[in-house]
């Protein structure tokens, strides 16, 4: 998607310009760019929640950008065009690093437990004015990085490479549009991001379309391989998000839950209720919270291993206290001690179990059973979930579904 989208209609009309321009006038984009980036005030933000479905709460915001609309010019000129101009212009860079410089002054203000996403082009992203920016910005937690495209990228080495550089400084990454093309999984697959978010053709209508629901669901799965989160983005309609209920997706955007807004909104209270309820309805969703184990953790600040007993599962954290590695049993029986395995899947507490248990089977054979880390919004650990017991879960609610 754009850097941002097209303007709420409950948005205020925009500013005219003072300056006299004939009726009708084509955009004169070199001067309107420039204007923008010598005059900030021209361009405001405003942000859209990102809900949590499984909770009906925000879990997180995108940052959108609007721009005034000039005096005399008919057409409106909605912010893709802007910064499409400002690309062709060679001063994309520039108008990018304007609006991620003012999302990174918004975290003063993001609520508690939140992400807040700004969107980059991955091939404007090594300029700079833009990598100066956050490099130079110390923690970028909880930013989100998410990577639209619109000009082919020949090589997305240098930016798969800036993103780790980034991720080390506490940076996720989103990648918007999935199911747009074969050009969107080459990216998904190669940048493997934090967030993947479905692409709006793709939301739009799926409840009427099996093709669309069959599109949507591969890409789940590719997204627990991947250990990304899926983001249904312009979800319009309920019928729309009981599907996506359906599907196990966590995580929703768009004018069905909540309108952009110059502030960090809460979850209307009736659309909240209305979530909770359509959530209850939908057969197989049910939290993983209930099936979390709580495991002890070695703390890399002591120095000291963690002592585990026969057949305990431990978890070893980094510096920054997220989970680093599995503390695993080893695989014959009748040995004793321990193996360390990498983290090959993390889950939310709200995550749905059928949801949890595609992702897992999606692992590569020699993890696929591993005990999955569940962590909270922030990247803490807080315990894990053994293989056996998604199963007996999943059999539960077939059993309690009717099925045989």
């Amino acid at each position: 998607m754009p850097p941002a989208g097209p303007a709420a209609p409950t948005e205020d009309p925009a500013v005219p310009s003072p300056r006299a321009v004939p009726e009708d006038a084509p955009p004169d984009w070199p001067a309107l760019v420039a204007g923008v980036l010598e005059d900030p005030s021209r361009l405001r933000l405003v942000v859209q929640p990102i809900v949590d479905v499984a909770r009906a709460v925000v879990a997180g915001y995108e940052v959108l950008s609007r721009f005034e609309q000039p005096a005399g010019v008919a057409q409106p000129l909605t912010p893709d065009l802007w910064f499409a101009a400002a690309d062709r212009l060679g001063r994309g860079a520039e108008l990018e690093a304007l609006v991620v410089e003012r999302a990174l002054a918004l975290r003063a203000d993001l609520p508690d437990n939140c992400f807040l996403t700004v969107n980059v082009s991955p091939h404007l992203l090594g300029e700079p004015v833009l990598t100066d920016l956050l490099l130079g910005a110390g923690d970028l937690s909880p930013l989100v990085l998410e990577l639209t495209e619109h000009t082919a990228v020949a090589d997305l080495t240098p930016v798969v490479a800036l993103c780790g550089r980034l991720a080390d400084r506490g940076a996720l990454v989103a990648l918007d549009d999935a199911g747009s093309g074969y050009s969107g999984l080459q990216q998904l697959t190669t940048v493997r991001p934090h967030l993947v978010k479905l692409d709006r053709a793709l939301v739009a209508g799926i409840h009427l379309d099996e093709a669309k629901l069959a599109l949507a669901e591969m890409l789940g799965e590719l997204a627990g391989r991947l250990d990304a989160w899926l983001l249904a983005e312009g979800v319009e309609t309920w019928e729309e998000m009981d599907a996506f209920l359906r599907l196990g997706a966590p995580l929703a955007q768009g004018y069905l839950l909540a309108r952009p807004s110059p502030r960090f909104e809460p979850l209307d209270a009736a659309v909240a209720a209305r979530l909770r309820s359509a959530a209850a309805r939908v057969s197989f969703v049910e939290d993983v919270a209930s099936l979390v184990e709580p495991v002890r953790c070695e703390d890399p600040t002591t120095g000291e291993p963690l002592l585990l007993e026969a057949g305990e599962v431990g978890i070893r954290l980094d510096a920054e206290a997220h989970p680093a590695a599995l503390l695993l049993p080893l695989r014959r029986e009748g040995e004793s001690g321990h193996r360390t395995a990498r983290v090959s899947l993390r889950a939310r507490p709200s995550d749905g179990v059928v949801e949890l248990a595609r992702r897992a089977v999606a692992r590569p054979e020699a993890t696929r059973f591993d005990p999955v880390v569940v962590v909270d919004d922030i990247g803490r650990a807080v315990g894990v979930v053994r293989a056996e017991r998604v199963v007996a879960r999943l059999v539960a609610l077939l059993e309690g579904a009717g099925g045989r």
